[in-house]
């Protein structure tokens, strides 16, 4: 019997709490801690499927510090599921840091499959996924933004990327004049109660979202070079 914890990486919905398996419940029950990007979140959904075990933070602002704390616990025998906010953790989130240290520190290192939200905006997009390239987010200064995207203009996979409320129709513009008036598809609110899904080429979407703010969750995914 290994001497250390396991860290457990589980996947939680990204909308609809329904769309959690049943390891997924039964790990988040069985482990002594249950480490949250947003704990808010995470308490949600303990309490919607009645799990009561404690819950710390660990998220951008204090995951080196923290992810320290947790491979002490890790070692000492604990065995601690992390969660991101929505999705799968190690998705653009900081579950990178905590998981280096376990591998490096021999701990063992377990994921729980669950929902994604760029691969359900993938499948629901219209647009070919059987060679995908998933950028994350681009960044938030416009010109290392512009920079990113000029890098993917001779890209023929699809794109998929997420991009914040804030941003969305800057780089809507961005995109299409640095790669063209390609196909794109808008998936917002994935599996929630606003879910939406709009396609079309840029300039449409640009056209729509020109006088109407868009809120919520926002995966983008654009055609390659054709």
């Amino acid at each position: 019997m290994s001497e250390t914890g396991t860290l457990y990486i589980v996947s939680t919905p990204i909308g609809n709490l329904e769309d959690i398996t049943l390891r997924a419940l039964r790990v988040l029950r069985e482990v002594d801690l249950i480490a949250a990007e947003d704990t808010r979140t995470t308490r949600k959904l303990l309490s919607y499927y009645d799990i009561h075990v404690p819950v710390t933070s660990y998220f951008d602002a204090n995951e080196e510090f923290k992810a320290t704390e947790l491979i002490n616990k890790l070692k000492s025998g604990l065995n601690i599921a992390l969660v991101s906010e929505a999705g799968t953790p190690g998705i653009s989130d900081p579950a990178y840091r905590l998981l280096q240290q376990a591998i490096e520190n021999n701990i063992p290192v377990v994921c729980i499959p669950g929902p994604t939200a760029f691969v359900s905006a993938a499948v629901v997009s219209g647009l070919p996924i059987d060679s995908f390239v998933f950028i994350g987010f681009l960044p938030h200064k416009r010109s290392k933004r512009l920079k990113k995207i000029e890098s993917l203009r001779d890209e023929p996979r699809t794109l998929i990327m997420y991009v914040s409320p804030h941003r969305f129709l800057e780089t809507l513009k961005d995109l299409k004049e640095i790669l063209g008036d390609r196909k794109a598809a808008v998936a917002r609110e994935l599996t929630k109660k606003f879910e939406e899904v709009l396609r079309g080429p840029l300039s449409t979407l640009i056209e729509k979202f020109e006088n109407t703010p868009i809120k919520g969750e926002i995966t983008l995914v654009l055609e390659g070079k054709r």
